[in-house]
């Protein structure tokens, strides 16, 4: 069967689903494939659950005029996707980067939601399945969709691009992450490039939303047509400085030229000011009014676990818990020092993904810490062994959880920061 005529029982559908534990009447079924499991072995169950056909790529299964029987269903979601977002012709715009990509995009969407009815990335499904996921929510009253893409491999970025056809680019930054799937700083750089290269094969002359502060983000942007922000310079279209962060970012922007707009965030961290200056360029390109763009910046609360303050019955914690990486970890360590309080408590997670530079990229936060006025400093993973490591190190969020519950902490500001999968995410509820 055709994309084509995929693409038609698509329309007919009450959208699609890859879980038979979400199978809404009349869906579509993509029997996906993992390392883990096979989609193909529960197409029959989503039939009779409800969904009207299923996508599969298992010649095995028995013959019924509601299994569609496709080379790849990966591929297939995929196609269907870039088919969709083809037809409707919403402006796109795809945002990947290093660090703060999620942030960038709930900022763009909050300021361009002020004009335009928006889709855009939930939560952190940016990758090659929740892409087009994504894009497959695209409906003719969205005027507007911002799709998040993330990577850890080279060539991802370029495989996410041709299915998400984007109109506007933005890069939030290139940083030291992932290393161990992109083998080097510079194979980072290549990957994320990977979207400036789509323009320069097919849309030289659209906007590339650049951050000018970044000398790599300057040079990877060469004969692309760049709308710049940063804090360097007025020439910049997009000009802003940090006020205050105590601890949430207070912060000023204006147009080239212009007057400046004060704004006091709910983010935590001076880094922010990057993702904010993003959300308000993009804003200014398509005619929200700044006024609305800095009521927009002001009133966006950041959720999963990304820099949100939460107090407990006894302490206030900055949590930072869902990823972690050696440029995100030294902004944060940076930023926690330039808050003001009499006891300040750094818990870190291992930073994953780092291949062969993990223990001199842990040595260097060690270093760091070792730097700062911190009462305490409390670490978790094997990564964090050596000699030269002063602090407590913990093997896991288990052994932390215990030797909180036998030496609580009170009356303490704490940093809690590191990779999702140090789980550091469940202290709250014991500090």
């Amino acid at each position: 069967m055709s994309i084509s005529q995929i693409y038609s029982l698509f329309l007919a559908s009450n959208g699609i689903t890859t879980d038979t534990r979400d199978s809404p009447a009349g869906s579509l079924f993509f029997a996906l494939r993992g390392e883990t499991f096979d989609g193909n072995q529960f197409a029959l169950q989503a039939l009779e659950k409800g969904c009207s056909y299923a996508v599969v790529d298992d010649v095995a299964l028995p013959q019924d005029e509601r299994l569609i029987l496709v080379d790849n269903v990966l591929e297939t979601l995929q196609a269907l996707a870039a088919h969709h977002r083809k037809q409707l012709g919403t402006p796109v715009l795809q945002i990947t980067g290093t660090n703060g990509k999620t942030t960038t995009k709930e900022l763009t969407a909050a300021v361009l939601s002020r004009k335009f009815n928006v889709l855009y990335t939930q939560g952190n499904l940016n990758n090659h399945i929740g892409v087009p996921r994504t894009l497959l929510q695209l409906r003719p009253e969205h005027t507007f969709a911002v799709i998040e893409t993330g990577a850890n491999h080279p060539g991802e970025i370029r495989t996410l691009t041709n299915i998400v056809q984007p109109d506007y680019a933005l890069i939030t930054n290139v940083g030291r992450a992932h290393l161990e799937g992109f083998g080097s700083f510079e194979g980072v750089k290549r990957t994320k490039g990977e979207l400036y290269d789509y323009f320069r094969a097919n849309k030289p002359e659209a906007k590339i939303f650049l951050n000018a502060d970044s000398e790599d983000l300057r040079e990877m942007a060469h004969n692309l047509h760049t709308v710049n922000y940063g804090t360097a310079s007025e020439a910049y279209d997009v000009q802003g400085e940090v006020v205050s962060c105590a601890p949430f970012l207070r912060l000023r922007w204006r147009e080239r030229g212009g007057e400046w707009h004060d704004v006091q965030t709910r983010l935590i961290g001076a880094y922010n000011i990057y993702n904010a200056l993003a959300a308000a360029t993009v804003g200014l390109s398509q005619g929200v009014p700044a006024a609305d763009i800095s009521a927009a910046l002001a009133d966006y609360e950041p959720t999963n676990n990304r820099s949100e303050l939460k107090r407990t019955e006894r302490n206030v914690l900055i949590v930072d818990a869902y990823n972690a990486n050696p440029t995100s970890m030294e902004a944060a360590l940076q930023n926690f020092e330039l808050i003001e309080h009499p006891h300040k408590v750094a818990i870190l997670g291992a930073m994953k993904e780092l291949g062969e530079v993990s223990a001199a990229e842990h040595a260097k936060v060690v270093a760091l810490l070792q730097t700062m006025p911190l009462e305490q400093v409390l670490l978790v993973g094997e990564e964090y062994k050596s000699a030269e490591n002063p602090f407590p190190v913990f093997a896991d969020i288990a052994a932390l959880t215990s030797y909180l519950a036998a030496h609580p902490l009170a009356d303490k500001l704490i940093l809690v920061k590191g990779s999702n999968s140090t789980c550091l995410y469940k202290l709250p509820e014991i500090l």
